[in-house]
């Protein structure tokens, strides 16, 4: 069994180490696909550990060995908050009062053909926390950043890599998210319209989303 947060949406994984940011913000309890994973510490240590795993297949830097206890998981949630409001703020949502800065170390480490790499450092979730910022910071530069987004139904929120041309997605999924949404409105109009005598159109099926 996968314990893979982002498989649970069935999303498209983020390129490179931006996947693990990724990772932490889908697993939230959202919809129909399944319980928080930071609500109890086995299910956290389980997601964990396979997702530094695929981490460190990516990056090609060695996977620590992070145990999780009770005590961390708190740490977690609020990390994960954390990054869910730098995405909101990327995507020009409006919040209520500063980012708080991310104060974790990180090693500038350079390799054999003399390029500097940021290596994450620190112990337990002070490493996450290190890990996530250097991709953060490292999306940032490549211009992959804006494209991990927080699909707009506010009952869902899966983080999602956004693949379209003009990258104007804003639902995980337009088969199940899109069309909740659309209905939703044009039930609303129709309620407004009330005995006006008009007649709202029916929502669209729309494309399959880029996933």
């Amino acid at each position: 069994m996968s314990w893979m947060a982002s498989a649970r949406h069935g999303v498209r994984e983020a390129p490179a180490g931006l996947a693990l940011v990724q990772e932490l913000l889908n697993t939230r309890a959202t919809m129909h696909y399944g319980a928080d994973l930071l609500l109890s510490a086995d299910d956290a240590q389980r997601w964990l550990s396979e997702a530094i795993n695929t981490w460190s297949r990516v990056s090609g830097l060695p996977a620590p060995t992070l145990l999780i206890s009770s005590s961390d998981l708190r740490s977690l949630r609020r990390l994960r908050t954390t990054f869910e409001n730098v995405i909101l703020a990327a995507g020009q949502e409006n919040l209520d009062g500063a980012l708080p800065p991310a104060d974790v170390p990180v090693s500038l480490v350079p390799d054999a053909d003399g390029w500097v790499r940021m290596v994450p450092t620190g112990r337990g979730t002070r490493w996450l926390a290190s890990a996530l910022w250097a991709e953060a910071l490292l999306a940032q530069q490549a211009g992959l950043w804006p494209r991990l987004k927080l699909c707009h139904n506010g009952d869902c929120r899966a983080a999602f890599f956004d693949t379209s041309r003009n990258n104007s997605g804003v639902w995980h999924d337009v088969s199940t998210c899109g069309n909740t949404a659309n209905l939703r409105a044009f039930r609303e109009r129709k309620r407004l319209m009330g005995g006006s005598g008009g007649q709202p159109q029916p929502p669209i099926v729309g494309p399959p989303s880029f996933r």
